[in-house]
Protein backbone atom coordinates (compact mmCIF):
# COMPACT_ATOMS: atom_id res chain seq x y z
CA UNK A 1 0.00 0.00 0.00
CA UNK A 2 1.06 3.59 -0.68
CA UNK A 3 0.93 5.89 1.50
CA UNK A 4 1.61 9.86 1.72
CA UNK A 5 3.23 11.98 4.31
CA UNK A 6 2.62 15.98 4.47
CA UNK A 7 4.85 17.72 6.53
CA UNK A 8 3.17 20.18 8.27
CA UNK A 9 3.83 23.72 10.49
CA UNK A 10 4.10 27.52 10.80
CA UNK A 11 5.76 28.88 7.67
CA UNK A 12 7.60 31.67 9.52
CA UNK A 13 9.47 28.22 11.88
CA UNK A 14 12.63 28.83 10.40
CA UNK A 15 15.18 26.72 8.74
CA UNK A 16 15.12 23.64 10.31
CA UNK A 17 19.05 22.70 12.42
CA UNK A 18 21.56 20.85 10.02
CA UNK A 19 21.75 17.76 12.99
CA UNK A 20 17.70 16.96 12.04
CA UNK A 21 18.74 17.66 8.30
CA UNK A 22 21.02 14.91 8.56
CA UNK A 23 19.33 12.74 10.03
CA UNK A 24 16.32 13.00 7.93
CA UNK A 25 18.82 11.84 5.21
CA UNK A 26 20.07 8.94 7.33
CA UNK A 27 16.82 7.40 7.50
CA UNK A 28 15.73 8.12 3.79
CA UNK A 29 18.67 6.62 2.75
CA UNK A 30 17.71 3.54 4.88
CA UNK A 31 14.18 3.83 3.92
CA UNK A 32 15.69 3.65 0.15
CA UNK A 33 17.58 0.80 0.67
CA UNK A 34 14.57 -0.98 1.92
CA UNK A 35 13.01 -0.35 -0.78
CA UNK A 36 10.17 1.87 1.45
CA UNK A 37 10.76 5.10 0.13
CA UNK A 38 9.39 5.97 -3.49
CA UNK A 39 9.94 10.21 -3.34
CA UNK A 40 10.77 13.04 -0.80
CA UNK A 41 10.58 16.36 -1.12
CA UNK A 42 10.64 19.93 0.66
CA UNK A 43 7.39 22.40 -1.03
CA UNK A 44 8.42 26.41 -1.63
CA UNK A 45 7.43 28.68 0.74
CA UNK A 46 3.76 29.78 0.17
CA UNK A 47 5.24 33.61 -1.28
CA UNK A 48 6.55 31.25 -4.11
CA UNK A 49 3.03 29.41 -4.60
CA UNK A 50 0.04 30.13 -6.15
CA UNK A 51 -3.39 28.59 -5.66
CA UNK A 52 -5.62 28.50 -8.51
CA UNK A 53 -9.70 27.94 -7.08
CA UNK A 54 -12.99 27.48 -8.17
CA UNK A 55 -15.75 29.10 -6.49
CA UNK A 56 -19.00 29.64 -7.11
CA UNK A 57 -18.64 28.64 -11.26
CA UNK A 58 -15.11 31.47 -10.89
CA UNK A 59 -11.62 30.29 -11.53
CA UNK A 60 -9.05 32.63 -9.93
CA UNK A 61 -5.43 32.32 -9.45
CA UNK A 62 -4.14 33.93 -6.39
CA UNK A 63 -1.00 34.53 -5.81
CA UNK A 64 1.43 33.69 -2.24
CA UNK A 65 2.02 34.48 0.68
CA UNK A 66 -1.04 33.46 2.20
CA UNK A 67 -1.59 34.56 5.46
CA UNK A 68 -4.70 32.87 6.56
CA UNK A 69 -3.02 29.65 6.73
CA UNK A 70 -1.46 28.76 9.95
CA UNK A 71 -0.23 25.62 9.11
CA UNK A 72 1.04 24.83 5.37
CA UNK A 73 2.71 21.88 3.81
CA UNK A 74 6.61 22.29 3.80
CA UNK A 75 7.58 18.63 2.82
CA UNK A 76 5.80 15.52 1.90
CA UNK A 77 7.32 11.77 1.20
CA UNK A 78 5.62 8.83 -0.50
CA UNK A 79 6.16 5.26 0.89
CA UNK A 80 4.72 1.89 0.13
CA UNK A 81 4.20 -0.09 3.21
CA UNK A 82 2.94 -3.36 4.22
CA UNK A 83 0.28 -1.55 6.38
CA UNK A 84 -1.15 1.75 7.89
CA UNK A 85 0.42 0.41 11.07
CA UNK A 86 3.73 0.63 9.51
CA UNK A 87 3.33 3.64 7.88
CA UNK A 88 1.69 5.12 11.76
CA UNK A 89 5.17 3.84 13.06
CA UNK A 90 7.26 5.23 10.64
CA UNK A 91 5.79 9.25 10.85
CA UNK A 92 6.31 8.50 14.61
CA UNK A 93 9.97 7.95 13.84
CA UNK A 94 10.18 11.07 12.03
CA UNK A 95 8.61 13.21 14.47
CA UNK A 96 10.92 11.80 17.49
CA UNK A 97 13.68 13.27 15.10
CA UNK A 98 11.93 16.40 14.95
CA UNK A 99 11.77 16.44 19.11
CA UNK A 100 15.13 15.18 19.14
CA UNK A 101 16.64 17.33 17.21
CA UNK A 102 14.72 20.67 16.81
CA UNK A 103 13.33 21.65 20.80
CA UNK A 104 10.46 23.79 20.56
CA UNK A 105 9.23 22.90 16.51
CA UNK A 106 6.02 21.97 16.78
CA UNK A 107 3.72 20.69 13.68
CA UNK A 108 2.48 17.29 12.45
CA UNK A 109 2.93 14.87 9.91
CA UNK A 110 -0.25 13.28 7.91
CA UNK A 111 -0.30 10.05 6.99
CA UNK A 112 -2.75 9.56 3.64
CA UNK A 113 -3.32 6.31 1.95
CA UNK A 114 -2.71 6.78 -1.75
CA UNK A 115 -5.64 5.30 -4.38
CA UNK A 116 -5.20 5.09 -7.83
CA UNK A 117 -7.86 4.17 -10.34
CA UNK A 118 -8.30 0.68 -10.56
CA UNK A 119 -9.02 1.49 -6.93
CA UNK A 120 -12.18 2.59 -7.61
CA UNK A 121 -15.48 1.92 -9.34
CA UNK A 122 -17.98 3.79 -10.70
CA UNK A 123 -21.74 3.22 -9.61
CA UNK A 124 -24.85 4.93 -9.60
CA UNK A 125 -22.44 7.45 -12.21
CA UNK A 126 -19.97 8.83 -8.64
CA UNK A 127 -16.39 7.43 -8.53
CA UNK A 128 -16.32 5.55 -5.50
CA UNK A 129 -13.56 3.78 -3.60
CA UNK A 130 -13.71 -0.40 -3.84
CA UNK A 131 -14.25 -2.29 -0.52
CA UNK A 132 -11.55 -3.77 -0.63
CA UNK A 133 -9.78 -0.64 -1.59
CA UNK A 134 -9.44 1.15 2.00
CA UNK A 135 -7.97 -2.25 3.29
CA UNK A 136 -5.00 -0.39 5.04
CA UNK A 137 -7.73 2.07 6.75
Amino acid sequence: MRFMMLVKSAENAGPPPKALMDAIAKLGEEASKAGNMIETGGLAPSAMSTRVRLSQGKITAIDGPFAETRELVGGYAIFEFKSRQEAIESALHFMELHCKYWPGWEGETEIRQIFTMPDYTCESGSLALKPDAARGA
